[in-house]
């Protein structure tokens, strides 16, 4: 009697309905248990009858992606790469059709068609270059083949920057989401402490609306911090070939930025450019072009050789000739003339390009330093300040000494410095990453070590 006068008191509030039910479910559950126990011991064998199930092994986390297993992924599965080691191998085939030399001409005639008086000749014709045609032809076919393995290279050198930005920037964007992250915590923990404040009587209730009002922007930035790590995930992805079906698990946390090499250390390195290698490799080209147009205003010689059998004299006669085209007309001038050209602008375009990297290259390393000196400030002097100030406000606040706005403010100055740091850090990264790009070499950008 006493027990049903309790369930009807509890059923009369909300939180004793759900205690009823959750105690209701209980008793269910050891019914339902004791049953199952009950059945094992009265049929073992229907028990023994049933195959065993076997859960199967959990799947085993993937292996964090290292800087340099990411470099060799996407030098292995990028279609730009595949396409440039294409070019490299088509270029193969125009040495060797540079190396061929003319084919011989099998040629018939027949004089007279009737039968008593028919000649009839058979005769082959054997042109000879002269001019070293096929010499020049076939350096020419070389140097392109230079030129397209140049190409390979800079490709190689672009991707490889590129994965180093994008995985750099995946490390500070993984970092930002968990400092969002971080941040809607703290800010829930503050709405908290403001609301038992308020319930309390210490403080106005406008202080817990406008805890809620900064734990909603706090979300809205985690959200948009989310957003950005996908984006930087889905850019790693594209970068090694693959689909971004499962978020890539990258190694360790985004370093600090690396040393910013010296001056004459990187005007050292300027002449292994990819960019200035190829321009190189074009002059060369066009040069050996050039060279195979002058070789085509020396005529070729034919010699023939050949047989002709006369049905009136009943006899074989041998043919011998040799002739020679007259350059009266055409001496391939105009073809010169364009291959001359042609040569003064790839030179042309060389200086060009050697002024361009000396500026780019110069450009992404007052743009390192300029980063550096903020990453420098950021760590000694605004991200302990800022840390500092967060955590005295906190403290103060809970003991009555400041309001919420100024609790407000201090956090939202230190989420500020830590995100700027982070984006920094990050812009240190490229900047490295382009001055490899640029020189073509593959110092690791993820250390601090300079260049030498």
């Amino acid at each position: 009697m006493f027990k049903g006068i309790y369930v009807q008191k509890q059923l009369g509030t909300r939180r004793g309905r759900q205690k009823v039910v959750q105690a209701i479910g209980t008793s269910l559950v050891l019914m339902t248990f004791s049953g199952v126990v009950s059945a094992q011991g009265a049929a073992p064998q229907m028990l023994a009858a049933q195959p065993a199930t076997i859960s199967p092994p959990a799947a085993a986390d993937p292996a964090p992606l290292t800087l340099s297993q990411a470099i060799a992924q996407a030098l292995e599965s990028n279609p730009e790469v595949a396409a440039a080691t294409r070019q490299v191998q088509a270029s193969e085939g125009q040495v060797l059709q540079g190396q061929a030399r003319p084919n011989p001409e099998l040629a018939y005639s027949l004089e007279d068609t009737r039968s008593q008086t028919r000649s009839q000749s058979w005769q082959i014709n054997l042109p000879i270059e002269r001019g070293g045609k096929r010499d020049a032809r076939t350096k020419a076919a070389q140097k392109a083949r230079e030129q397209a393995q140049a190409e390979l290279e800079e490709v190689k050198a672009t991707l490889r920057a590129n994965v180093v930005a994008a995985y750099f920037e995946a490390l500070a964007a993984r970092e930002r989401l968990a400092l969002a992250q971080d941040s809607v915590s703290l800010a829930k923990a503050t709405t908290g402490n403001v609301s038992n404040r308020v319930a309390a009587g210490k403080v106005s209730p406008v202080e817990e609306t406008k805890a809620k009002v900064a734990e909603a922007g706090v979300r809205v930035e985690l959200a948009q911090a989310v957003s950005e790590e996908r984006n930087a995930q889905t850019r790693l992805a594209a970068l090694l070939g693959k689909a971004p079906a499962s978020p890539l698990v990258l190694d360790g946390k985004a370093p600090s930025a690396p040393a910013v090499p010296a001056a004459q250390d990187l005007q050292a390195l300027v002449s292994s450019s990819p960019t200035l290698v190829r321009a190189r490799l074009e002059v060369d080209r066009r040069r050996a072009l050039t060279a195979v147009e002058q070789s085509k205003t020396v005529p070729d010689v034919t010699v023939s050789l050949g047989v002709k059998r006369s049905n009136e004299t009943q006899r074989n006669m041998a043919l011998l000739g040799v002739s020679v085209p007259l350059p009266v007309f055409d001496r391939n001038q105009g073809n010169l003339l364009e291959a001359l050209r042609l040569e003064d602008k790839a030179r042309d375009e060389l200086q060009a390009a050697t002024l361009r990297v000396h500026s780019e290259i110069a450009q992404a390393r007052e743009k390192a330093i300029s980063v550096a000196a903020e990453i420098q400030a950021l760590e000694l002097e605004v991200l302990p300040g800022a840390k500092s100030a967060y955590d005295a406000a906190i403290v103060g606040f809970e003991n009555g000494k400041f309001n919420f706005l100024e609790v407000l403010d201090a956090q939202r100055t230190y989420l500020a410095a830590k995100s700027q740091y982070l984006k920094a850090v990050a812009e240190a990264h490229r900047a490295a990453a382009d001055m490899a790009r640029l020189l073509g070499n593959s110092f690791p950008t993820g250390q601090s070590t300079p260049l030498n």
